[in-house]
């Protein structure tokens, strides 16, 4: 693993162009802040779509898919899996959302790790979910 000594970036001198993306970004870091403050509900609906997008794009990956509308449904909550694709992805939902709520809680390591799996398998009732 690699780790990073921070303690020098003080003594450095950083050149104009540098500054001015530190500073970009600062700026476009508080515009974002104001549109949370300002648009919650925008912010919700933007979640809410990027939320059934990663889901159904990420399942697609392996192979897990149903239909749009049962994806919807499924990342909503408002219905039970009807077949093993389905529970991967309620599974995977459940997951995402835990990592979601929680993320700076989260620690790294095995038995949290284990928790996740136990989680992303529970509704395909595995016996292996959430061991080694």
């Amino acid at each position: 693993m690699r780790i990073f000594n921070y303690g020098k970036i003080g003594e450095r001198t950083w050149d104009s162009e540098i500054l001015g993306l530190v500073s970009a970004i600062h700026r476009e870091a508080g515009k974002q802040e104001l549109f949370l403050k300002q648009r919650p509900q925008e912010l919700e609906k933007l979640v809410a779509i990027a939320k059934v997008q990663s889901i159904e794009a990420s399942n697609a990956i392996e192979g897990i898919v149903t239909t749009d509308l049962r994806i919807r449904r499924l990342v909503e909550n408002r219905t039970v899996p009807k077949n093993r694709d389905e529970a991967e992805i309620a599974g995977y939902r459940d997951v995402l959302s835990i990592i979601h709520e929680n993320y700076e809680a989260i620690p790294l390591s095995k038995n949290y790790i284990l928790q996740l799996h136990k989680v992303l398998y529970g509704h395909l009732n595995n016996p292996m979910a959430g061991r080694i």
